[in-house]
């Protein structure tokens, strides 16, 4: 039974600082915009449960994201009418985002407006009780549906419930179970914080999977989307400039690269974006408030750009 190992180095406090020149004084890279390919909104920090590291810091109590309302998605989704902007997906992440009220109405916005949709969840209480809202939405668009990724973090309840706490495999499983049995296009998002292979983490999720009657095929990386574990004060190294060809990734590659975020700090007049879904609290990767403003380079100037994008590999859209 494998169990959690999080390397707590502390991180250089020379590290991260400039945009432009990384703390050896090498030039920093950076990623620019190739095409706006997913629009994220994060719906609000809340989240009905806390996790032992959750990348995104919500919880029952941080409200540091406010919630976005129908208003907020509305407008950005004029935007992209107007300027003639080609955004196939547009995701939703929080916090929980079924927790949001408007939740329901802002995918019924995107799908009647041609755009497929991506939904973070944990597939426990808040979706649950939206699951006839849920349901007829689906009915409604059957053609295209709506994308749900759930996540459980490790294909055993021990080591899901060591992250997520106790009580939450039997809900998730039943919220999953429920989303195969409407006809929703599921995935998983899981952690590879356990010191165990890729391999191995892929075929024990399959074994989950086929147990549960879940059409899920588990060595395609976008329907069992494994993320690399992620800690801010962790020591990780800087990408400069040379770290494309050295480490053989393209920048084009990145998520910023294709993805924005549309946030709602609390006490704030209005939303703003952010470059990905990894820095919803960072001002200094804010963008504007307009998406034909976020369109300029993005320094990797943070350590989640290193470990979970450039090193990691990981993204979280399906496109």
């Amino acid at each position: 039974m494998p169990e959690g190992a999080h390397d707590h180095t502390p991180l250089d406090s020379a590290k991260f600082q400039n945009p432009l020149i990384t703390a050896t004084g090498e030039m920093r890279a950076s990623v620019s915009l190739s095409a706006l390919r997913t629009l994220w909104f994060n719906t609000g920090s809340l989240c009905n449960i806390t996790c032992a590291n959750c990348y995104m810091d919500s919880s029952p109590s941080n409200d540091d994201l406010a919630y976005l309302g129908l208003d907020h998605v509305l407008a950005y989704l004029e935007e992209i009418r107007t300027e003639g902007l080609n955004v196939p997906e547009i995701g939703f992440t929080g916090g929980e985002p079924f927790m949001n009220r408007d939740l329901i109405n802002m995918l019924e916005a995107v799908l009647e407006r041609g755009h497929s949709a991506l939904v973070l969840t944990n597939a426990m209480k808040p979706m649950w009780q939206k699951r006839a809202a849920l349901s007829a939405l689906a009915d409604r668009f059957v053609m295209s549906g709506v994308k749900i990724r759930v996540s459980v973090d490790h294909y055993t309840q021990r080591a899901h419930e060591k992250e997520r706490g106790a009580g939450t495999w039997a809900p998730m499983e039943k919220g999953i179970q429920w989303l195969a049995a409407q006809g929703f296009s599921v995935s998983i998002a899981g952690r590879t914080l356990w010191n165990e292979a890729e391999d191995q983490a892929r075929r024990g999720y399959q074994q989950l999977c086929d147990a549960w009657g879940l059409s899920i095929d588990c060595s395609d990386p976008a329907r069992l989307v494994l993320f690399p574990e992620m800690d801010a004060a962790d020591d990780v190294p800087e990408i400069t400039t040379r770290c494309w060809d050295l480490l053989k990734v393209r920048p084009d590659a990145m998520m910023c690269a294709t993805s924005r975020m549309v946030v709602l700090h609390k006490g704030d007049a209005g939303p703003r974006i952010a470059p990905c879904t990894l820095l919803p609290y960072d001002r200094r990767f804010d963008m504007g408030a307009l998406l034909v403003e976020a369109h300029t380079p993005v320094a990797l100037n943070h350590p989640h750009c290193a470990k979970f994008c450039v090193l990691g590999g990981a993204s979280c859209s399906v496109i």
